[in-house]
């Protein structure tokens, strides 16, 4: 459905559902009483709107390419606030040099009809917020002074959180966590959300945004939603678009891995070495299974790591303390498909793309 696009100023007398506000350059189904932003100013004096009427606001960040895990903090988002902004952006400078910016799915279309059906389903829920805004700015507007810049030490302007952020995805994505707490600093800055919305997948995201929350004394408190997994026990990711059949059916083995060093914590082992063991064990055994068949049917992988951290700084620990618990975590590289098979499902980008998968499992204090 087309959005007929006003000024601020025509609209200053109209209800706060039917205020629209300026569009992206595309056409969108979104529902009629979102708003779609695309720049800073309309969309703070829309939020001041809002406050001044005594509601809140939840802020749920993306890249887009949502998934079931995007709308379940959504739907938390919703029950905790009375409108809920969503965030579609697929920030630069948390790429590296080399990584997969310009491949990241963009899926503007079905993101907007997605969350049109989600608002329509939180109208009919008793208490529930809904869906107020999506801002979707470009990047001239989230980086208005330098272009961004994914190299080190860069040129800009950026918000860097250590050691936390350069430990495990860190050391392997040096810029990542700069570039994320950087955008997360700005729209928090530009929406205020009463609460920001991330998912525990990103384990280590969230101990970054918690830590920069409080080291600058941000005024929004941060909910952490639990990891959406398919019914196999792969966490849900906008990349495992790229997958395809044949690697999708070993991408499990990061969290089939984890499960097994959780069992290890659950029958009382509090060593590294009595947790951690299982979890190589059944890595390194399936990828020597893999490395066994044939070029034209199996799918390589690389374990980058499989950690055990204090659940407050990341850092590796030697002995779990029953009283704090601790986080589990893996990253694997599932390889380029080789000799792709006519008529193969390869996943987005023919499987021509590495593939970056993460998890945690969150061992939690024993009472």
């Amino acid at each position: 459905m087309a959005t007929k696009v006003h000024t601020l100023r025509s609209l200053r007398v109209l209800p706060i559902r039917r205020y629209l506000s300026t569009t992206p350059n595309r056409a969108s189904s979104a529902s009629p009483s979102t708003q779609i932003f695309r720049d800073v100013p309309p969309l703070r004096q829309y939020r001041r709107s809002l406050l001044l009427s005594n509601r809140t606001v939840g802020l749920v960040p993306t890249m887009g390419a949502l998934h079931e895990g995007h709308l379940s903090l959504v739907r938390q988002a919703a029950q905790e606030n009375s409108d809920v902004f969503i965030s579609v952006y697929v920030n630069p400078t948390q790429f590296g040099l080399n990584e997969d910016l310009d491949s990241y799915p963009q899926t503007w279309d079905a993101d907007m009809a997605m969350l049109s059906t989600l608002d329509a389903e939180l109208a009919r829920t008793h208490g529930s917020g809904r869906i107020s805004a999506v801002f979707a700015p470009t990047t001239k507007t989230m980086y208005p002074t330098l272009p961004p810049d994914s190299s080190l030490p860069g040129r800009g302007s950026f918000v860097t959180i250590t050691p936390v952020g350069s430990l495990l995805e860190g050391a392997s994505r040096p810029v990542f966590f700069r570039g994320v707490a950087t955008v997360c600093m700005k729209l928090f800055n530009i929406c205020t959300p009463d609460r920001v919305y991330f998912g525990q997948k990103d384990v280590q995201q969230t101990v970054v945004i918690r830590r920069m929350v409080r080291d600058f004394h941000l005024d929004t408190e941060v909910r952490i939603g639990p990891t959406r997994r398919e019914p196999d026990g792969l966490a849900m990711s906008s990349r495992n678009v790229y997958l395809g059949a044949r690697r999708r059916a070993v991408a499990t083995v990061l969290s089939q891995a984890l499960r097994r060093a959780e069992e290890q914590y659950v029958k009382g082992k509090r060593s590294r070495g009595d947790i951690l063991w299982p979890a190589n064990e059944h890595a390194d055994r399936v990828a020597a299974e893999q490395e066994e068949l044939v070029p034209g049917k199996r799918a390589r992988f690389e374990v980058d790591y499989i950690s055990l951290a204090d659940p407050d700084t990341m850092e590796e620990i030697e002995e779990v303390d029953e009283r704090r618990g601790a986080i589990l975590s893996g990253a694997i590289k599932m390889m380029p498909v080789e000799e792709p098979q006519q008529g193969e499902d390869c996943g987005v980008g023919d499987g021509k793309i590495a593939v970056r998968l993460i998890d945690n499992i969150i061992l939690k204090p024993v009472e």
